[in-house]
């Protein structure tokens, strides 16, 4: 199958901190958008990558994989959103056409199995996936809670729990068509424009909004997003076990 992918990477990671924003920060055997696309340039079906980066961010351009001849890159926007519709223009500039498939996928998410990837392009040719898209999720397997106002302390009073069947944490790669998600994206950004607007993050929501039902594909819990510190720790764990897992075979 062939498919278009956008990292959107234009964010600064506030909640994580640190003196350069996550993405770039080191983990065994390069960066974190350095492993964030490295599952993705090895495909056959891979026709090309657009990298949505801030208006001054000179970091991605000093590193190997910008000049890989599929890589290419666009000025992103101040949300998830606005990056994305950033790299879904630069994929039509490229050539792509409205039923191209886009796999969307975090810049901050190093650890991406091939098998994750394999299952979600399968997934896009059944009947349900082709109709509305796809995308990684994971079912949800601990007890949910609802809470109250956090307090100083961070702290917060429960106000109920929450049933878990059904409710799935969605994770990256989600595979969407280039004109669906486009228009659905367009349209997420119009209504959040409106007082009490909220802009969607993550692209399943915007194809929801206009009435679609994109699939679940059960990922792996490998799959982290590096959000705080520890998960970058967790993320250079899971790497460094799949490298002396390749050693050994």
């Amino acid at each position: 199958m062939n498919y278009w992918v956008v990292l959107p990477a234009a964010g600064r990671g506030e909640r994580f901190g640190g003196p350069v924003p996550k993405q770039y920060e080191a983990l065994p055997g390069g960066l974190v958008i350095e492993h964030a696309l490295a599952p993705f340039l090895p495909s056959k079906g891979l026709r090309g990558v657009v990298v949505a980066l801030g208006a001054d961010d000179t970091r991605f351009a000093a590193l190997p994989v910008a000049k890989h001849p599929q890589v290419t890159t666009t000025t992103g926007g101040a949300s998830r959103a606005e990056s994305v519709l950033a790299g879904l223009n630069a994929v039509r500039a490229r050539g792509g056409t409205e039923n191209d498939w886009v796999l969307v996928h975090d810049a901050a998410r190093p650890c991406l199995g091939a098998e994750e990837l394999a299952a979600l392009l399968t997934a896009l040719a059944t009947p349900e996936g082709a109709s509305s898209g796809a995308l990684l999720a994971l079912p949800v397997a601990d007890t949910v809670k609802r809470s109250g106002a956090l307090g100083p302390t961070g702290m917060a009073p429960v106000t109920a729990t929450v049933p878990r069947e059904g409710l799935w944490r969605a994770l990256t790669p989600q595979a969407f068509c280039l004109g669906p998600l486009t228009a659905a994206l367009e349209n997420a950004l119009r209504l959040a424009a409106a007082p009490g607007g909220e802009v969607p993050t993550d692209d399943a929501a915007a194809i929801e909004a206009m009435g679609g039902a994109p699939l679940l594909v059960p990922g792996s819990p490998y799959n982290v997003k590096v959000t705080l510190p520890a998960d970058l720790t967790f993320a250079a764990t899971v790497l460094r076990s799949r490298t002396e897992t390749t050693r050994h075979d």
